[in-house]
């Protein structure tokens, strides 16, 4: 049942990243600009999750064992301010199968990287011809659907 929830999860999360940038393509036209967008999105979420936290009565951990996480670790939310960024810039010109097919295709080959090394905590699955078959498949149907 755990799984069936985080995949159900998994999914509503993938419905709302279309949304989501349409959103965001929206309010840049307000805005006139796309990284003032995603700061205004990054804050709101913020304060979202700020909120949420302070529901639940999460601890904060001592400052002094922030200074021990690896440097490498504080880049999560530059990843974040990129992906959000870059489809404030690509929905209104790909439009949003396009782009989160394209998007996909990116996520689907770095995957099979992260997978294969078992890179940043990610269970090992070794590299096959038929994973690899899956990748280039989808990055053929992004192409079909930019092109047709």
């Amino acid at each position: 049942m755990k799984l069936l929830l985080v995949t159900l999860m998994v999914v509503l999360a993938g419905a709302l990243a279309p949304t989501q940038a349409g959103i965001n393509a929206r309010l840049s036209t307000f805005l006139h600009s796309n990284i003032l967008t995603a700061l205004v999105s990054f804050f709101v979420g913020t304060l979202g999750l700020l909120a949420y936290s302070l529901l639940l009565r999460l601890k904060w951990p001592p400052l002094t064992g922030l200074s021990q996480v690896p440097w490498w670790m504080w880049l999560g939310g530059l990843c974040g301010a990129y992906l959000v960024t870059v489809t404030i810039i690509a929905a209104p010109k790909l439009g949003a199968t396009t782009m989160f097919a394209f998007f996909l295709a990116g996520q689907m080959a770095a995957s099979l990287l992260l997978d294969h090394f078992g890179l940043l905590g990610f269970p090992v699955h070794t590299l096959s011809l038929w994973r690899v078959f899956g990748v280039f498949l989808v990055a053929c149907g992004a192409l079909l659907i930019k092109y047709f």
